[in-house]
């Protein structure tokens, strides 16, 4: 190239940055001393752009003093009831696959007099004399309010995800007097089948999830309350007819390798597992985990082949709540697709026995 051709190139790029630069400089003093009255710029419809992502699991409020566990796909997982009509607060349904409840509501033989298994229950049968456990006239636990809702964290962190409540209840005696005060967190935590879940043998269950269930008992006067001797408390649950044992052909199967009412009946175990048919070619089932702060641990669990099970905190010995000394109990409520093994059973449980216990907190 000819030294007079070059010079016109150089010429040349030199004019274009030129222009490049006086462009960006009127972009900027545009942006800068643009006229107040001047339009914003102008946003699509459909756009969020300060949109937060859904949390994997949250804790709604509904009417009728409920409220629903529900994934973010919109599957409720479990409903609390709370409502002051009722003769105590319960969980009810407890999903499972293809939307099959877990649980029921009475016993499938004997409604009447059985009215008071309510799904997923806590009541006791003796406390300072009043029957808490049936059904009709008399004490109840009632719900003063619920205090606080906590979703799943939307960041992910959460894993799994965790969402709960805080209530505050009391329990009545016969002439309305408040003999203890509880307050119950109720959380729902849940995880996804993975790898380690290979036990699940039906692909098209829902995610497992397990019920944390803690309370803590105090009492509002100056003199102490006992829960007397009694198999019939604290922790109980009534699964679906089809997964009884008696009626659906299911299985009982406790941390200790027994298995159903003749063996397990009323001997201490860290959990027991309730599972059978659910749906065609569809089974399923509830664990209840007993935990080690629990007076007692482990405890003996009352169950029976007609569909029941239950912790027995009292079955040999009262325990007493007094003015200087709380109550502190936790309880485990896992729900998952499939019949478990023992040992997969026990993967489960060995972690929920070894995290700290929450603070409860009004």
């Amino acid at each position: 190239m000819s030294n007079y051709g070059f010079k016109w190139e150089f010429v040349g790029r030199v004019r274009s940055y030129f222009v490049w630069a006086a462009a960006c400089i009127g972009l900027v003093f545009t942006a800068v001393f643009r006229p107040c009255s001047a339009e914003p710029m102008s946003t699509a419809d459909d756009a969020l752009p300060d949109a937060r992502a859904v949390p994997g699991l949250q804790v709604v409020p509904l009417p009728y003093d409920q409220a629903a566990f529900v994934l973010a796909d919109g599957r409720e997982i479990t409903h609390f009831h709370f409502g002051p009509q009722l003769q105590r607060p319960f969980l009810f349904p407890l999903a499972g696959p293809a939307g099959h409840s877990l649980t029921r509501m009475g016993h499938p033989h004997d409604p009447v007099t059985h009215s008071h298994h309510n799904s997923v229950w806590m009541s006791h049968q003796d406390l300072a004399g009043e029957d808490f456990w049936k059904d009709g006239p008399g004490p109840r636990i009632r719900c003063r309010n619920i205090l606080r809702y906590e979703d799943a964290t939307a960041d992910g962190t959460d894993v799994p995800a965790e969402a709960w409540l805080l209530a505050d209840l009391e329990w009545l005696s016969s002439d309305g007097n408040p003999l203890l005060r509880e307050l119950r967190r109720i959380a729902v935590r849940v995880a996804v089948p993975g790898e380690s879940g290979a036990w699940l043998r039906d692909a098209l269950a829902p995610p497992s999830y397990l019920i944390l269930w803690d309370s803590e008992f105090r009492c509002p006067g100056g003199s102490g309350v006992t829960f007397n001797a009694t198999p019939f408390g604290l922790m109980a649950v009534r699964v679906a007819k089809t997964i009884g044992v008696r009626d659906g052909g299911g299985r009982i199967l406790d941390s200790e390798g027994r298995r159903n009412e003749v063996e397990i009946f009323r001997k201490p175990a860290r959990w027991v597992d309730y599972s059978g048919p659910i749906g065609p070619g569809k089974r399923a089932g509830v664990a209840l985990f007993d935990h080690p702060v629990n007076p007692g641990h482990p405890t003996p669990f009352h169950v029976r082949d007609d569909g029941w099970m239950g912790a027995c905190l009292t079955l040999h010995d009262a325990v007493e709540v007094t003015p200087d000394k709380s109550l502190r109990l936790r309880y485990g409520i896992w729900a998952h697709g499939g019949v478990p093994t023992r040992e997969a059973v026990e993967r489960v449980w060995q972690p929920f026995a070894a995290e700290p216990l929450p603070i409860l907190q009004p």
